[in-house]
């Protein structure tokens, strides 16, 4: 199995006690979420443990890492089982019925590299990772110690076309990312409170408005999904333009790819996944500073 030649690299160990009052929020984007790993490992690495984290589909994996305080931990897993077909390929697509293997990462990978759930389900700390709910089209939310978060990642996180829904109380879902590209709308955001924001593409990066012409034949059943789909690209540039003007004028702090991003949502390239981890580590440092003043 093909692994990033550098793993012995990769920082490791545990995020102090120390926690930051603040709200952070994560963007998706496939296997660009290995820089928003490399950011939090970063944040994590100079005692920057922000109380309150939102994230949709990769972003709300690469929570559960910083939420659960363990550096490094994201980002073995997928520069380690990339290319293992149980967690991306064949073994994943007839075990889960979608792209990605989280029955393998959650039953399987977790024995080899342990998540602190202790630390984890803490309440001195809030959570909630997005997913849309195809019947109505809108994102929902959902909170760690008010479900089951493992099962609300796995429907974050699983990408329409190539997953099956992911059924929660008998209602399917999808990655929330097809309601809501930035996970900005969670009720459970403290208002008032400092707000850093991770991207995954360039500041420049805008996306082409509607949807692909598959969308309303593969998903005629749920109209309300189409309907998001077909507007969600649209309100994500709307949002970009926002958060850039409240980043110019200090109410958010953005931090986004320094270089154009090269890495495609299922790039299988470990060179390029393990060089966008350290573009994400390396942007952070030169900012860490900028950081820690702006939170005060």
């Amino acid at each position: 199995m093909k692994i990033y030649k550098d793993i012995d690299r990769l920082p490791s160990g545990t995020a102090s006690e120390k926690l930051t009052e603040g709200n952070l929020v994560l963007e998706g984007g496939g296997w660009k979420g290995l820089y928003t790993l490399g950011v939090l490992d970063c944040m994590m690495k100079h005692d920057v443990n922000l109380t309150t984290v939102t994230g949709v589909s990769a972003g709300a994996l690469s929570a559960i890492g910083y939420v659960s305080g363990q550096i490094g931990w994201g980002a073995r897993i997928d520069l380690t089982y990339r290319h293992d077909k149980n967690y991306c390929g064949i073994g994943a697509l007839k075990r889960d019925r979608g792209i990605t293997g989280f029955s393998y990462l959650f039953d399987d990978i977790l024995k080899a590299l342990p998540l602190d759930e202790e630390r984890l389900y803490d309440p001195a700390r809030k959570l909630a990772v997005s997913a849309a709910n195809m019947l109505t089209g809108k994102v929902e939310y959902f909170e760690k110690g008010r479900c089951d978060l493992f099962r609300a990642v796995q429907a974050s996180a699983s990408v329409p076309f190539v997953s099956k829904p992911v059924l929660i109380d008998g209602v399917p879902y999808l990655d929330g990312g097809c309601a809501e590209k930035i996970p900005l709308s969670w009720q459970g955001l403290a208002n008032g409170k400092k707000t850093v924001v991770v991207r995954t593409r360039e500041l420049s990066y805008r996306r082409k408005p509607g949807a692909s012409k598959l969308t309303k034949l593969v998903y005629r059943r749920y109209p309300n999904f189409v309907k998001s789909l077909e507007k969600v690209n649209e309100e994500f540039n709307r949002t970009v333009d926002e958060l850039e003007r409240s980043a110019r004028d200090g109410s958010i702090f953005l931090i986004a790819p320094s270089k154009p991003v090269e890495v495609t949502r299922f790039d299988g390239d470990m060179n390029k996944l393990g060089n966008l981890y350290w573009l994400g580590w390396n942007d952070m440092a030169a900012q860490i500073d900028s950081l820690k003043k702006y939170l005060g």
